[in-house]
């Protein structure tokens, strides 16, 4: 081996261990405070509890920390998305008037699955229903076939997206229970920055958790439950 390629194969092991020097602290750094991605499991089911009694008419905090929190615009035009909204109810008979999030229901049979020509409609084993912005076409087969008018489709470019919340001009989009930050071992943001705690995050499999034993203890009901599509998200005093 002559000088200059010793030279060379020394110069390269010592430039490769001081990259590794280098990179390493930063990788160990980052894969302890996020931890490494695991895959959802069947053994949750994550779902909402809906205190339409704590949540109060003219309070719109849940839909506003979605929008800031997905890079949604807020605008209500038929061509903006909306993956929360406010709706009132009224009784007739009684009279009594409610207010309450509308949101994607997470059904464990969601209809929007069954009717997607490109699987881009799916179900997460932890119950969260999501769409593949890559398989997504635009038919928007799933926006009418959703009881819940839950679904948008994006009409415009988009701008200035949140890096987490990946989404694009001609697909259709939805609530996806912030899985960004439920991923992250967080609430979603309309759960966190309900002012009157109306909204219970949790998993609605593990009998010891907060939602298990709130639903066992009051009164709760599935929206449009006679469709038999066992949503995740359920709604108390309605």
């Amino acid at each position: 081996m002559s000088d200059i390629d010793l030279y060379r194969r020394t110069f390269l092991k010592t430039s490769l261990g001081a990259a590794a020097v280098a990179i390493a602290p930063g990788m160990l750094l980052f894969d302890t405070a996020h931890g490494k991605p695991q895959p959802a499991s069947g053994k949750v089911r994550w779902g909402m509890l809906i205190d339409t009694t704590q949540c109060k008419s003219g309070c719109d905090d849940c839909v506003t920390a979605c929008n800031r929190e997905n890079g949604l615009s807020g605008a209500t035009s038929a061509t903006d998305s909306q993956w929360i909204r406010k709706i009132e109810i009224k009784d007739i008979s009684s009279g009594r008037e409610l207010s309450l999030p509308m949101m994607c229901q997470h059904c464990e049979h969601p209809p929007c699955v069954d009717v997607c020509p490109t699987t881009a409609s799916f179900k997460r084993a932890d119950g969260i229903v999501l769409v593949d912005k890559h398989r997504c076409i635009g038919c928007r087969y799933c926006m009418m076939a959703c009881p819940y008018k839950a679904r948008s489709f994006v009409h415009e470019p988009l701008h200035d997206q949140n890096p987490d919340v990946p989404r694009g001009k001609g697909t259709v989009e939805a609530c996806t229970l912030c899985v960004h930050r439920i991923d992250q071992g967080l609430q979603p943001a309309c759960a966190e920055a309900c002012p009157n705690q109306a909204i219970l995050f949790g998993d609605l499999n593990d009998t010891d958790s907060e939602i298990s034993k709130k639903i066992r203890s009051v009164a709760s009901v599935q929206i449009r439950a006679n469709l038999g599509l066992n949503t995740g998200i359920r709604y108390r005093g309605l």
